[in-house]
């Protein structure tokens, strides 16, 4: 199985049910995936199993408290619904599942699940009567109609001595059932090539021009390109993020490495994100040794550097191409233009400055394409990178 939940934000919440002891072991699994978990718990939860035990397996302070001022200082409801990339209850007692039926917020959990714009997935866990009663029956169905995703139960003994349906699945079964949730298959039988990352263009042997990408839009985009089933190539210039697993990185250094890179690999890829913050400029002659501070100027001369995605629009096949326009003033103006001049398929727009764009972990964007555009609100990368393959899976299957 492809394990889709590396650096996911999971926002696990604990109601009142003898089978919260299995929510430290689903901790455990999430975490040895590589998951980032917090745990909401709600007071009748705290009957089964402490905050202490949840704190310590999952390394985060518990959050059960909606009117925690030193919380909303620093993460209340708000913003904890917004860090979520899901939001896992498990276990999800009868009572809980009929006041989210109902719409209400009348603690912490109910509250967040009410807040958030991220998926909702409930593990049920009762005994088996309550199970099979009609209005728990009725609840599920109004909480399938509206979205959230139901696990089914386990049949077995109970903890009240009854045998029957109601048991709230293994940690290892809804791990996979939430890993499942994001392995998307959008994108599968399809080879994407993203480019992310700065590009380097040496002075002298210890100066370079650059700019300010940290790489991180582009990596993003080429995990949730994988875990929407494509086969992925990341070619990246020098950033300090960790290569992902289960796909082919390239490491380069300069423009005219990544564009080598790049047309090497380009014929056989049927998208194609250029995410890299590509220099424009080269210095024209770099100097063997350290230039040292001897003069009150310093003149440059600079040359082109090859245009990577021009190049690729230009070929006879070429795969759907999405660019990305990092732009300062008449940001949506500037990227129509762009994506017309190098014959991109899909370009993203994004303002630079006031804390997004480059270097930053959240982004707002316009998506352009050849009919429609889209603006997407400020979020975090990651999830604005799920977002946009969704639309561009969406695209090249009209194609």
């Amino acid at each position: 199985m492809t394990h889709c939940l590396a650096n996911k934000q999971v926002l696990l919440g604990l109601t009142g049910s003898i089978a919260a002891y299995k929510s430290a072991e689903l901790v455990r699994r999430l975490r040895e995936v590589g998951a980032i978990v917090r745990v909401v718990m709600t007071e009748n939860a705290k009957h089964f199993i402490t905050p202490l035990t949840m704190q310590a397996v999952s390394g985060y302070p518990v959050h059960d408290d909606l009117f925690d001022l030193n919380a909303e200082a620093a993460m209340g409801h708000i913003e904890l619904a917004r860090w979520a990339d899901v939001i896992l209850i498990a276990p999800a007692s009868a009572d809980f599942i009929a006041r989210l039926a109902q719409g209400r917020a009348d603690d912490l959990l109910s509250t967040l699940c009410l807040a958030t714009q991220a998926p909702i997935m409930l593990a049920p866990a009762m005994n088996q009567g309550m199970w099979q009663h009609v209005l728990t029956q009725e609840n599920l169905h109004v909480l399938k109609q509206k979205g959230v995703h139901l696990l089914d139960t386990a049949e077995g003994s109970q903890a009240c001595g009854d045998v029957g349906p109601g048991r709230m699945l293994e940690p290892n079964e809804i791990r996979d059932k939430l890993n499942a949730l994001f392995a998307t298959g959008q994108l599968a039988g399809l080879k994407v090539l993203v480019t992310a990352g700065p590009t380097h263009e040496a002075i002298d042997p210890i100066r370079f021009i650059s700019n300010g990408s940290s790489g991180k839009m582009g990596y993003a985009m080429a995990e949730a390109a994988r875990e929407a089933g494509a086969e992925v190539t990341l070619i990246s210039g020098p950033v300090s993020l960790k290569a992902p697993s289960r796909m082919e990185c390239i490491a380069v250094v300069t423009a005219q490495e990544m564009y080598a890179a790049v047309m090497r690999k380009i014929a056989d890829y049927d998208i194609f994100l250029a995410v890299a913050a590509v220099s424009d400029y080269r210095c024209q002659a770099v100097a063997e040794q350290k230039i040292h501070k001897t003069k009150d100027k310093l003149g440059l001369v600079l040359e082109r550097n090859p245009d990577i995605v021009s190049a690729v629009g230009q070929l006879t096949r070429k795969p759907y191409i999405v660019g990305f326009a990092a732009e300062t003033e008449q940001v949506v103006v500037q990227a129509r233009h762009k994506r017309k001049r190098k014959n991109m398929d899909m370009i993203i727009a994004n303002q630079v400055g006031n804390h997004l764009g480059m270097g930053s972990d959240e982004n707002a964007v316009t998506v352009i394409g050849t009919k429609e555009e889209m603006t997407l609100p400020l979020t975090s990368k990651s999830k604005l990178a799920r977002q946009l393959i969704v639309m561009i899976a969406k695209e090249v299957r009209k194609k």
